[in-house]
């Protein structure tokens, strides 16, 4: 099997041909990262809410995962997730955090790092009740990252809340909710002909502004 993963690795010599981004970026990453995002959805990027997170554990390994973007604030990026999971037990070890986006279909990734904290109690409680049913279910049936024993048992448990709240509107459990990423670093990626891609940055400064610049690919 490696000698075939090899024999594919060898053979794959892509080249891309995007359109070359001129040095006119603004000043305000979160209007750019909106307008290349509003891109990839019109293009039909499959999942372009995706974005793969890495969080540190107190073991100091990184560890990353892929999770959904479900808002975009003027305050950064949302996503939503059980509170004793992996990851929140990541982010209370460490507030450090980064997030790709990537969107192959064209050509485009976004690199963020940043700060995460955790989101004020009525967002997490709009987006839940937007929820479809089943997933509300699910978010009080998943002991998410823990060990379990079987997959009956999980189905259990998403019945016994099934039955406990049968009749009635499911509520947001306390161990659930949502994270803001409060960037300090973007960069925009953007494949080009012969490897020289280009990789366009903004670094947020003591006063908030934003520096852009270039980086060699």
């Amino acid at each position: 099997m490696s000698k075939e993963i090899n024999d594919i690795l060898k053979n794959d010599h892509r080249d891309f041909d995007h359109g070359k981004l001129e040095d006119n970026f603004g000043s305000d990453p979160i209007k750019l990262f909106n307008q290349w995002f509003q891109y990839a959805f019109e293009n039909n990027v499959q999942e372009s809410n995706a974005m793969i997170i890495s969080s540190l554990g107190e073991d100091g390994f990184p560890s990353n995962r892929v999770v959904y973007m479900k808002e975009l604030l003027e305050e950064g990026f949302v996503f939503y997730t059980n509170y004793t999971s992996k990851k929140a037990q990541d982010i209370e070890n460490s507030d450090k955090i980064a997030a790709l986006f990537f969107w192959t279909e064209i050509e485009r990734q976004v690199r963020i790092q940043g700060l995460v904290k955790k989101v004020p109690e009525e967002l997490s409680d709009m987006y839940f009740n937007s929820r479809p049913r089943s997933s509300q279910l699910g978010a009080w049936a998943s002991n998410q990252s823990s060990k379990i024993e079987s997959r009956e048992d999980l189905e259990k448990q998403l019945k016994f809340y099934d039955d406990k709240f049968e009749g009635q509107s499911v509520p947001r459990p306390e161990h659930w909710g949502g994270y803001v990423i409060q960037p300090k670093y973007f960069e925009f990626w953007q494949g080009r002909p012969s490897r020289l891609h280009d990789r366009i940055c903004f670094e947020k400064k003591a006063d908030d502004s934003w520096e852009v610049f270039r980086i060699n690919p």
